[in-house]
Parts: C-alpha cells; structure tokens; sequence
C-alpha cells in the first residue's frame, strides 16, 4: 500500500518543515532567512492552491513560517512544479529586495501594500483592495516585512488613510486606489515590475464588503 500523504494543521507562527514539498489547501505561508544581525528577510509569500518545494539554492537559515492558521499536504511535483515553483521564489524575492531598499520607510509600506494586493488582493475600478484580517497582517507582520517597527508601520497607515493613498473599507480591509502614486512627498522611487506569473490570487471567502463595493473576483 502506497503510503498517504502527509496532512498538517498549524497555527499562527507555527513553523512548516521546509525539506519537503507542500500544496497549500489554506492559509498563507512566507518564507524568512536572517542576516548577520539577526533581522527577518522575507523572500516570499504564498496562499491557498501554491506549491512550495526544498529551493536547493543554499539559503540558510531558510524557514517557512505560517501567518495565519494554515492546512498543507505533502505533494510530490513534477519537474515543471518544481521550475514554476523556483521562478516565483526568485521573482518574489527580488520584488521584495527592490522594496527593501525604498527610502523613506513610509514609502517603502506603500510599495509593499500594492504589492501584496497585486498577488493576493482583488481588483476593481477603483483599485486593488487586500484583506489584513484574512491573511493576518498585523501592524507587527507588516513591520517584519517591511523592515520597519510596529510603532512606524501604525503611524504611517494613519498617514495614508488622511491622504487617501488606502481607504478603508471596512475594519479589516483597504482599498488602495487604481490611480494612488506610489511615492509620497519628495519621493520617487524607481518603477517596480511586476511578474507575468498568474496572480493576484483570491481569497477564499469573500467579505460582503467587497460584494457590496462592487469588487469582482478575478
């Protein structure tokens, strides 16, 4: 008898064994590494339906850790999984870089929200929104994203609220408009390109908010 495949519930925080392959049937996982000072690097983040492989590119300490509540089961993907996988980690990681390096850090929160609501938010004419409730961005996680403190992360989504640059839609969810610049005063970051891999995903319950808001699901 063939053996089953491995299933894992996790909570929050919990972190997932990264020698394996996993498909992820909810929740949100991101993948983090250290540097020198012991300061989180996120190189991607990953939702309900994607594939996560062993990278063998050498990262250490390479870990996958769970942002929400999260239900995976141990897969076993094909050569082109695998390479779909590795191209995603890569484009991931290198948007995340690029955001890293905006200055100020205020600007640097702005570029990371449309990023997360360009692969996982959901698109209408008004402009993307993402739900920080579902995929339990706290003002801490965001911070940890970002490379920023909680204290700056708060401060600056006040900021952002007062000058339109996100609406709030509803306790948990922000609209960041089509037209928003990505910039704020005296700053103007370089273009950020976004992968041609298919996303934004979805997410999987959708809020009556949203419905209400006119939003549509891609």
């Amino acid at each position: 008898m063939p053996a089953r495949p491995l299933r894992l519930t996790l909570r929050a925080d919990d972190h997932l064994p990264a020698n394996l392959s996993w498909r992820i049937d909810d929740g949100y996982i991101r993948a983090n590494t250290w540097n020198e000072e012991g300061e989180s690097i996120t190189l991607g983040i990953w939702g309900p339906g994607d594939l996560i492989t062993p990278t063998g590119c050498g990262v250490t300490p390479y870990e996958l850790i769970s942002l929400t509540r999260v239900a995976v089961i141990e897969w076993e993907p094909s050569e082109s999984e695998i390479l779909e996988f590795m191209r995603d980690l890569f484009t991931q990681t290198t948007q995340l870089l690029q955001i890293h390096r905006i200055r100020p850090a205020e600007s640097r929160l702005l570029r990371l929200l449309h990023w997360i609501g360009s692969r996982f938010g959901r698109i209408s004419s008004s402009g993307t929104t993402l739900s920080l409730e579902d995929m339990n961005l706290t003002h801490r996680q965001l911070a940890a994203i970002a490379g920023m403190t909680r204290v700056t992360v708060t401060k600056s989504l006040t900021r952002f609220r007062s000058r339109g640059q996100v609406i709030k839609v509803s306790e948990a969810d922000l609209l960041v408009p089509r037209d928003v610049g990505l910039q704020t005063q005296g700053d103007r970051p370089a273009p950020l390109p976004m992968t041609t891999l298919p996303f934004p995903k979805t997410l999987r319950d959708e809020p009556p908010a949203h419905r209400n808001a006119g939003f549509r699901t891609p």
